[in-house]
């Protein structure tokens, strides 16, 4: 063994001694972050009523929680409220996406009067929080009679998806990163803004067309004020927000605890799925864009 890896395998005290301080800091900050779902798991699968115990592990496991939860529909209809929640999320995302994706992409590439000044403004009304003007939302979806029965679901799209044009600065960041020399050779040999936009941009931007999609999705499915404002009392528009939160009432509490925890674990899986199957777009977004 020469000199130099002698000293190069020659370990430094004080550096491992970080490395440890390191490790043993994440490890803690990781069990600090799993510890609460890994309770809702076990609550969920807990044989006694009730939100108090004395014990953090149950002391017998059933599976007649999630059984509760899809089949009792005299109080709280969950699956109704799964449903819309689902088809609502779903007609958000892929809206939301189509602004998103379209307002940065113009932002990006054209030129024209009143550029700069949407940008400045959207970035200043994007100061003030959404909610903020859920009163106005809500008379404005009352007039156009879209606050009863049915109509209740397409105000909640309307009210997801109407201002998210707003939120172009993540796209429009990536949209400056692709090379304007893909799309000046694909004009020259005679593709239209859109065959540019949707053939040539898009696939190239998979990760930010991905992030988009997950956001956009995410907004309606967990969203619980928008939801409770303009369904108030109409409960077969409930979302699974509001249905989780009714749970936790003083009167269904002590029956609809543990179903509490499995509709919060049945919630988080259509989010997991999709984070799952579109997570390898990631690596694969600028595989084929121009270097240099």
């Amino acid at each position: 063994m020469t000199a130099a890896n002698v000293k190069k395998n020659r370990a430094n005290p004080r550096k491992v001694a970080v490395n440890v301080l390191v490790h043993v800091f994440l490890a803690v900050l990781a069990v600090i972050w799993v510890t609460p779902i890994f309770w809702i798991i076990l609550t969920s699968f807990r044989a006694e009523p009730g939100s108090y115990v004395n014990s953090f592990f149950p002391k017998s496991y059933t599976l007649n929680n999630y059984i509760k939860l899809f089949t009792d529909k005299t109080v709280l209809n969950f699956p109704k409220m799964f449903m819309n929640t689902l088809i609502i999320a779903v007609f958000t995302c892929l809206i939301s996406t189509f602004f998103v994706m379209s307002v940065g992409y113009s932002l990006s590439r054209m030129r024209f009067g009143f550029r700069k000044t949407y940008m400045n403004i959207a970035m200043i009304l994007g100061l003030f929080p959404g909610f903020m003007a859920m009163i106005a939302q809500y008379y404005l979806l009352k007039s156009m009679g879209l606050t009863e029965g049915g109509m209740i679901r397409l105000a909640l799209i309307i009210a997801y998806t109407a201002t998210t044009g707003l939120g172009f600065q993540i796209v429009k960041g990536f949209f400056d990163t692709i090379p304007r020399s893909i799309d000046e050779a694909a004009v020259i040999d005679g593709a239209t803004q859109w065959q540019v936009f949707t053939k040539i941009t898009l696939p190239l931007s998979k990760p930010i067309l991905i992030y988009t999609l997950l956001t956009s999705f995410m907004a309606p499915w967990v969203d619980f004020i928008f939801a409770k404002v303009i369904c108030r009392a109409t409960s077969s528009q409930y979302t699974v927000a509001i249905g989780l939160w009714n749970m936790l009432q003083k009167e269904y509490i002590t029956q609809w605890y543990t179903c509490f925890a499995a509709g919060a674990v049945v919630v988080s899986i259509p989010i997991s799925i999709l984070f799952l199957f579109t997570q390898k777009y990631y690596v694969n977004g600028m595989s084929g864009a121009v270097k240099g």
